[in-house]
C-alpha cells in the first residue's frame, strides 16, 4: 500500500521561499523547476522506502539528504508527513528546533 505525502504549512513556505530565491537570484523559473523535480522524485522513493532517512532525536522522523537540501519527514502507518525542506546553508542552530 502506498502512504500518501502530506505537506505541512512549514514545509510549503520553505519550498516556496527556495523557489523564490533561485527565480530571483537566476531571473529564470528553470532551476527551480529542475529542483522540484528532484523533490518529488525523493518522496517517491522516500514513499517506496519510508526508512531511507536518517534518523533523527523524533521518533517517526527521519531526514533525507538532498543535494544542499535536507528533506524532514515523518512516518505514519498510512502517511508520509513533510514537515520541512531545509537548506544546509542556514544557521544549524535553527534546525535543532524542527528536529527535537
Amino acid at each position: 500500500m502506498a502512504r500518501q505525502i502530506i505537506w505541512t504549512q512549514r514545509a510549503q513556505k520553505d519550498r516556496i521561499e527556495i523557489f523564490s530565491f533561485w527565480n530571483d537570484r537566476n531571473k529564470s523559473v528553470i532551476y527551480s523547476k529542475k529542483l522540484n523535480e528532484l523533490i518529488k522524485e525523493s518522496l517517491v522513493l522516500i514513499c517506496k522506502h519510508p526508512l531511507i532517512g536518517r534518523l533523527t532525536n523524533k521518533e517517526n522522523v527521519r531526514v533525507k539528504v538532498l543535494r544542499e537540501y535536507l528533506i524532514i519527514y515523518e512516518i505514519s502507518i498510512n502517511e508520509i508527513v513533510v514537515l520541512s525542506i531545509w537548506d544546509c546553508r542556514q544557521n544549524p542552530e535553527d534546525l535543532k528546533r524542527i528536529t527535537k
